[in-house]
């Protein structure tokens, strides 16, 4: 049209000047926009873009946010026009001006963020031009770090396995180098972008994966590092980065980096770790990096990079707003039962040294990360003992190799245990691992060998939790329970692990005049025992035992066992005020087990017999040596001769029990031999036990003269009775418990029939209800009532039908009840309560007279109950239990009646026995009312004011 209106039509050139259609084009203004991008691209092959108009157009574009499609879609016709006619100077101008448009225009980056991903896509797909890919990685790390949100983030992620054969190329020459640091810049800069978005993608493994196989030295990297030396310029070197743990935003090389793969890789390394915000996170990230090392074998110290790389991640997990290095340790040990490295014990034995390298690194915590994996590393130990105590058991590796695996462990286990600065937190773990013992033998075994190494492991570590407090009560009571499995060395390891946890230093105590336990540092020093027994924990470990003496399959050394643990109990039982009962009840068990041993019809062995007698002789004189009572200590020791004495057993220095082999043994412990041996020992003892407890009171009352007499009778009397193991010792709490001998305290020991009930709670009051029963919530409530009370599930649910039925018929009341109402109402069920209360009263003065006509002066052979606690005695076919101030017994025949005592007999001449019989009538009629035992709750109920 121009050259029509030039010379076909002049005069309309020069009239219709309002008309564009009819003026010269060269004469039309043209659009800004146009113009600079006219001006971008260069003229000729040998020019470079305009660096000025590129900058023009941004801020164009910037201004005129309206004009970006256009510009957009004229930019995407003229790059692929030019990439068709191979015109590489003006495709290059492309890229640069998207790689300034997202730092110019944010805001605007919806209106060109397709257009630029589907260039940067085009030019990663030149696989024949290295710098138009070189090119497209640097436009991607311009756009992504100008994204403010997540919203590309899935259009990125379909980029990474482009950017990873990239960084993938093979070769040392400058083009791979280029090629992968330009790959490895774009990978650092996404995995930022992830955890800033808290996005972590599925390609994420490959992405480790070509990071570490950029961690290496190339011989061109190390060429390049001492070609910047030599000019004085910083090259920043990959492992004394992570060795040194230099800060990758600050500490920029002054080299070429576009040529430094190595530098990238670290550079993304270091987002890897901000990247694992969290315990989820940190498990992710580090799980690939596992994979890659348990693939290329870089746990090896001589081969790889595991040490370097986790300690550097450790060093930046340090330095984070919580410290999660601890996380990395749980993760490193909880890859030991990955299924790459389960069955090769030489890698989980390297693994094993770099977690125990890495834990010298972390602060000292008490952290509930280190205790998880020291639990992880207790179930290791445990399978690397039973694959060594099996050699004929299939396995992969060799004896040697699992004897290496056990020392890494152990040394990895006392590594964290120090760092975890408190034996608290491990000891509740021990107790954790020792609730899921197992009744299979060789598993125990190994639990209990585990937990017995780990034990020595950790005598050295403080303890804060429980310093000078008693020993934990959970840990008591799963030891007490493993004392009493069925195998023999499980019930040795019990008692080793009981004594060592109670005494790290491994040597029984001395008393002090301070009555307390004193124990030997490493550095010479001494410090008081940090943790106790108590009363009750010492009782309980003598039921233990009075009932473990009697277990079939006990050898010397579990009769070493407890004797070690019985001296224990006793040192802890001197270290108490008021201490006679408890020293007495010491005497009792020991006299009862030596009664037990010469016991024919016992049932058990005579080796066994012969091994207890010895225990028994030395329990009494530990127990005389402890309480000064020196003339018992000849009698006894006048009775173990050559002849009497277990071959098997010796007392050394000390007086201390310990398990020996026979010299000139031809047949072991428990043999034929052996047992013809052990009934001629037996047949040689001259014992005469009422001499022995006739001078030990003599010289106990006659040291406690403070005692008053019905305290002394009481001393007679539990001396003179057998030994009967605790109320709350757990008799049956485990299922791998044994059927017991005629012997055995289990036989024994008489159960509560359903209908016996414990004290009432008007006989005591409630706290010593509680302190002796462990309190309402820790027992039974059912006990308490009758078998014809219990309900069956039809009837249960047929009550709750009628309840139901009752509740619906009621008549609904729209008119609000008021305050007043209310209050009248809970007065007149406490007056109620009150005059219920004051029957109940009665009923207690009729007993309490019932008991103080009994309670006269008692013969000591007839006293059944001391003041120290009620026991169940058997006595003619008849369970006893106490009723009142007399006792009602239920024979064998089911049957209940009321008997008394013969002096209760002889002091009334039977004038009362009508009276009582009646008194007992009525209060028998009365059960009903009675109410039932206290509550913390009712308590809270009495403080509240209700």
């Amino acid at each position: 049209m121009g050259v029509m209106s030039r010379r076909v039509l002049p005069v309309c050139s020069n009239l219709c000047i309002f008309c564009p259609s009819m003026r010269a084009r060269s004469r039309q203004p043209v659009k800004r926009y146009k113009k600079l991008l006219a001006d971008i691209f260069p003229r000729s092959q040998d020019a470079e873009p305009n660096d000025r108009k590129i900058g023009k157009l941004c801020e164009y574009a910037c201004k005129n946010p309206l004009r970006i499609p256009k510009i957009t879609d004229y930019l995407e016709q003229k790059f692929y026009k030019e990439l068709r006619h191979k015109n590489f100077i003006s495709v290059k101008a492309v890229p640069l001006v998207y790689g300034k448009l997202p730092s110019s225009c944010k805001e605007q980056m919806p209106l060109f963020a397709s257009s630029l991903l589907g260039v940067v896509r085009t030019l990663l797909d030149q696989t024949q031009h290295d710098d138009m890919q070189i090119l497209g990685c640097q436009t991607l790390v311009n756009f992504i770090n100008n994204q403010v949100d997540s919203t590309y983030m899935f259009n990125l992620e379909g980029l990474i396995p482009k950017l990873c054969e990239l960084a993938q190329e093979i070769g040392d020459d400058d083009r791979a180098l280029r090629l992968r640091s330009a790959g490895l810049q774009v990978l650092a800069c996404m995995v930022r972008f992830m955890g800033e978005q808290s996005h972590i993608s599925m390609d994420f493994d490959n992405i480790v994966s070509v990071t570490l196989e950029n961690l290496r030295e190339t011989p061109n990297n190390q060429a390049n590092a001492q070609e910047h030396a030599d000019h004085g310029s910083s090259f920043l070197d990959i492992n004394k980065m992570i060795t040194n743990g230099v800060n990758v935003k600050t500490d920029v090389p002054m080299g070429d980096v576009h040529k430094s793969p190595s530098y990238w890789a670290s550079v993304c390394l270091h987002n890897m770790a901000h990247l694992a915000k969290e315990g989820t996170t940190v498990r992710r990230v580090l799980e690939p990096l596992f994979h890659s090392f348990d693939t290329e074998k870089h746990w090896f110290p001589e081969n790889g990079l595991a040490f370097s790389i986790l300690k550097y991640l450790q060093i930046v997990l340090e330095e984070s707003e919580d410290d999660k290095s601890h996380l990395l340790l749980l993760a490193l040990v909880k890859h030991l039962d990955h299924k790459d490295v389960v069955k090769q014990p030489v890698m989980q034995t390297h693994i094993a040294n770099v977690a125990t390298q890495l834990s010298q690194h972390v602060k000292q915590q008490a952290s509930g990360a280190i205790v998880s994996a020291i639990n992880d590393l207790i179930k290791h130990l445990r399978k690397c003992i039973q694959n060594l105590s099996e050699p004929l058991s299939p396995k992969v590796g060799s004896d040697s190799s699992y004897m290496d695996l056990q020392c890494a462990l152990e040394n990895c286990i006392s590594s964290l245990s120090h760092k975890v600065g408190d034996v608290g937190p491990i000891l509740d773990m021990m107790a954790v691992v020792l609730e899921n013992i197992p009744a299979s033998a060789s598993l125990a075994r190994t639990t209990m060998s585990a937990l017995y190494r780990t034990a020595q492991l950790i005598s050295s570590v403080p303890n804060v939790s429980y310093y000078k407090k008693a020993f934990p009560d959970v840990l008591f009571h799963h030891l007490l329970l493993a004392m009493s499995h069925p195998d023999h060395e499980t019930r040795v390891l019990a008692h080793r692990v009981f004594i060592n946890v109670l005494m790290p230093s491994g040597n029984l105590p001395l008393v002090s005049n301070e009555n307390q336990a004193v124990e030997s540092l490493p550095d010479g020093k001494t410090i008081s025992s940090s943790l106790r027994l108590s009363r009750h924990q010492v009782s309980l470990v003598l039921s233990s035992i009075w009932v473990q003496a009697t277990m079939t399959g006990n050898t010397p050394e579990n009769f070493e066992a407890m004797a070690q643990t019985y001296n224990l109990a006793l040192f802890f039982t001197l270290s108490k005020n008021s201490n006679h009962m408890a020293l007495i009840r010491c005497f009792q068990l020991a006299f009862s087990l030596e009664s037990i041993s010469l016991d024919q019809q016992g049932g058990l062995q005579p080796s066994q017999r012969r091994s207890l007698f010895t225990l028994a002789s030395c329990m009494i004189i530990t127990s005389a040596m402890a309480s000064h009572i020196s003339e018992l200590i000849p009698i006894v020791r006048s009775i173990l001769t050559e002849e009497t004495m277990d071959p098997y057993l010796a007392l050394d220095e000390g007086m201390r029990l310990q398990a020996c082999t026979k010299p000139g043994d031809d047949h072991s412990y428990g043999s034929q031999k052996d047992e013809a041996a052990a009934l001629r020992s037996l047949s040689a003892i001259e014992f005469n036990d009422q001499q022995l407890k006739d001078t030990l009171l003599t010289h106990l009352l006659s040291k406690l003269e403070n005692l008053s007499e019905e305290e002394q009778l009481d001393m007679k009397a539990q001396l003179s009775q057998e030994f009967s193991p605790d109320d709350e010792y757990p008799l049956g709490g485990p299922l791998f418990m044994e059927t017991p001998l005629p012997c055995s305290p289990v036989a024994q020991t008489e159960f509560q029939a359903f209908d016996e009930v414990m004290p009432h709670a008007d006989e005591t009051d409630d706290d010593a209800f509680q302190e002796q029963y462990g309190g309402q919530s820790g027992r039974k409530d059912s006990l308490s009532m009758n078998s014809l009370d219990i309900l069956s599930v039809n009837q249960l649910l047929e009550s709750v039908l009628e309840t139901a039925r009752q509740v619906a018929s009621l008549p609904v009341s729209s008119t609000p009840v008021t305050y007043n109402q209310v209050k009248d109402q809970c007065e007149a069920l406490v007056t109620g309560k009150q005059q219920k209360m004051s029957v109940l009263q009665s009923f207690k003065k009729q007993q309490e007279c019932m008991a103080i006509i009994i309670s006269g002066e008692q013969e000591n052979n007839s006293l059944i109950t001391s003041n120290t606690g009620r026991r169940w005695r058997r006595w003619q076919g008849r369970r006893w239990f106490r009723f009142g101030g007399f006792r009602r017994s239920t024979t064998t025949t089911g049957k209940k009646k009321t008997e008394f005592p013969e002096d209760v007999k002889s002091l009334t001449n039977g004038v009362v026995h009508d009276q009582l019989i009646s008194c007992t009538k009525e209060y028998g009629q009365q059960q009903s009312f009675r109410l039932p035992p206290s509550s913390p709750y009712d308590k809270f109920l009495k403080a509240a004011g209700c």
